[in-house]
């Protein structure tokens, strides 16, 4: 971890979960790791609207072959709703068209709140990434055409009522499933209180198994970035998040070094007896406490899926 190449790129191997500031995209704000930082590779974990703050997780190195994981896992989102206008994008940066003057209060708010909970169907911003016959939602509308998306079902777990600063906004927080989107459920609340509303202020959470603690902010970067090479490979092995962080949830199997030689070659391995799993699927395989791949693990055989290069540095 930390190790630099002749390249001047560092073999890092890991999450590292930043605090996306507002006014930057997750591909410029993962450009911007990579410009300080200089992992030899690196991807995100779930996208995050420029408009948005908080949360959004990096995988370096090995830890892209895990990005999944993160992705389907669940979200907590604080947002504010802003009653009386929708808008074309479902926040602050499309044009209002839709105003009302009906304001909900706490009470009709709360209300309202189980309709939105637990298994839903939502129809998604017309300002989305979602596809249409090739092509994302957002280019065709951003060409004035009205885009016809289907509702799809998501799960929302959790969706409160934490503030109300004034008649005119309503601050919530949501913990929900993969395919969420804040901005639909802003929208399509707003309607069924008999208003209009957008939101005006977003900011995740938690990702998966990364929460607040873990965030780091941009400063901290630059401000890291700016360090000797030998204090700055330091404080990043403080930092980064071990891969194995975001396998919690799937079965862990340890196998012997010569198992593992053959799963990183990319054979199957034959387990019986004592050492054979007694459920099918996926696996998260280790050898001498070290991750060497993930695997599906089918009638007796083991296959590897992804195999993780982690030389010791």
């Amino acid at each position: 971890m930390g190790k630099r190449r002749n390249n001047n790129k560092r073999d890092i191997n890991g999450w590292f979960i930043l605090d996306k500031p507002i006014g930057m995209t997750s591909t410029q704000a993962l450009g911007k790791l990579k410009f300080l930082l200089k992992p030899k590779k690196a991807g995100h974990a779930g996208t995050l609207d420029p408009q948005a703050s908080g949360l959004l997780p990096l995988a370096f190195g090995e830890a892209t072959k895990t990005v999944p994981f993160v992705m389907d896992g669940r979200k907590v989102y604080r947002f504010t709703v802003r009653w009386g206008e929708q808008t074309t994008t479902d926040d602050v940066e499309g044009d209002i068209i839709e105003t009302s003057d009906v304001r909900p209060d706490a009470q009709e708010i709360e209300k309202l709140l189980p309709e939105f909970t637990g298994e839903i169907m939502q129809v998604p911003p017309q300002f989305s990434a979602i596809k249409v016959n090739g092509e994302r939602a957002y280019d065709i509308a951003r060409d004035g055409e009205k885009v016809a998306l289907e509702a799809r079902p998501i799960s929302v777990h959790r969706l409160t009522l934490t503030d109300r600063p004034d008649q005119d906004t309503a601050v919530f927080e949501a913990e929900c499933g993969k395919g969420t989107y804040v901005r639909s459920l802003a929208r399509d609340m707003a309607i069924m209180l008999g208003t209009r509303g957008h939101v005006v202020a977003l900011r995740r959470l938690l990702v998966g198994p990364f929460g607040e603690e873990d965030m780091i902010s941009l400063e901290k970067v630059e401000e890291l970035a700016n360090s000797a090479a030998e204090e700055l490979d330091f404080d990043l092995a403080s930092l980064i998040r071990p891969i194995e962080t975001v396998l919690d949830d799937i079965p862990a199997l340890a196998v012997n070094r010569v198992d593992a030689a053959r799963l990183r070659n990319g054979q199957a391995v034959i387990l019986r007896g004592r050492d054979a799993p007694v459920f099918e699927g996926t696996v998260s395989v280790t050898s001498a406490g070290g991750l060497v791949a993930l695997a599906e693990f089918q009638q007796g055989a083991l296959h590897p899926k992804r195999v993780f290069n982690l030389n010791s540095d």
